[in-house]
């Protein structure tokens, strides 16, 4: 693992900006088809009405600030300005300007993440996706992000929440159709089941943020007056359920009949079945 990183750029290029580093630093001009996508990009969907007005700036003024690339076998992975080089490609350019830094994967993804989060303009879902591939990849906690980033850990806490919403209501929020807010209040649901026909009610209808909340607190009364109508679940049973739900990080049932029961183990979406069946030791390929 790589420590000591995480204060931004500065962290792998002391007490520099890339605006220094583009004085200091040789820069290169390196032909668009040798360069590839950072496969560290948390950034998923790009603003092609942006991406068009800075092409055009660039075909009138050029590229004023190089981007910074790192040699991969014969092609060079961009570590910082994938809008930049978008918009190079857009423009019709041969090659671009480019300052090649030496740096492990570890560093370049750090520095990717970061660098976009520092632009503050990553969807609430790509920016929840930043930090859980920090938390996986590099093995830090979300004290660490906390400290690093200069967020409070409640927000970090909070943003990677977002991903146990189901797929499509992350498409929702990644679209703009669902703010944060909206998908922080869908997680209070207690019947889970509903996520999704309550997220497109919020669009069809235009809720706010407030009025979704009063809609969940409804439809959350509704399931506690069918579950006072149903039969209390022995201790045991209620005891085993709480811990498998600790365990598993999600709802866990236990269903018993007279001669027979089953456990049922909830998930909602492939992402989630997959974390499920990590714990589990199982993979698809298994199954």
């Amino acid at each position: 693992m790589a420590r000591g990183l995480g204060k931004g750029i500065g962290a792998l290029f002391p007490s520099e900006t890339l605006e220094s580093i583009q004085k200091d630093e040789h820069i290169e001009k390196i032909p668009l088809q040798k360069i590839v996508a950072n496969p560290f990009q948390p950034r998923k969907k790009f603003d092609d009405e942006a991406i068009e007005e800075l092409a055009q700036s660039i075909r009138e003024h050029g590229i004023i600030q190089p981007i910074v690339v790192r040699k991969k076998g014969k092609k060079y992975e961009i570590v910082v300005g994938e809008r930049r080089y978008r918009a190079a490609k857009l423009a019709n350019l041969g090659e671009i300007p480019a300052i090649i830094k030496e740096m492990t994967e570890e560093q370049m993804m750090e520095l990717a993440i970061l660098e976009n989060l520092q632009r503050e303009d990553l969807t609430p879902i790509e920016e929840a996706e930043a930090y859980q591939s920090l938390i996986e990849k590099l093995n830090f906690t979300q004290d660490d992000l906390a400290k690093r980033l200069g967020k409070s850990r409640p927000h970090i806490t909070n943003m990677i929440r977002l991903l146990q919403l189901p797929e499509e209501v992350r498409e929702l929020v990644n679209e703009g159709k669902l703010s944060m807010g909206h998908g922080r209040a869908l997680l209070g649901l207690k019947n889970k089941r509903q996520m999704i026909e309550v997220a497109k009610k919020v669009i069809n209808q235009s809720l706010n943020v407030r009025q979704l909340e009063a809609l969940i607190k409804q439809l959350n009364e509704k399931v506690s007056r069918e579950t006072k109508q149903k039969p209390k679940k022995d201790i045991f049973v209620q005891a085993t359920e709480s811990q498998l739900r600790e365990f598993f990080g999600t709802n866990v049932q236990i269903k018993k009949t007279k001669n027979k029961g089953k456990i049922e183990i909830e998930f909602y979406s492939e992402d989630d079945l997959e974390r499920i069946l990590e714990i589990l030791n199982l993979n698809h390929e298994e199954l």
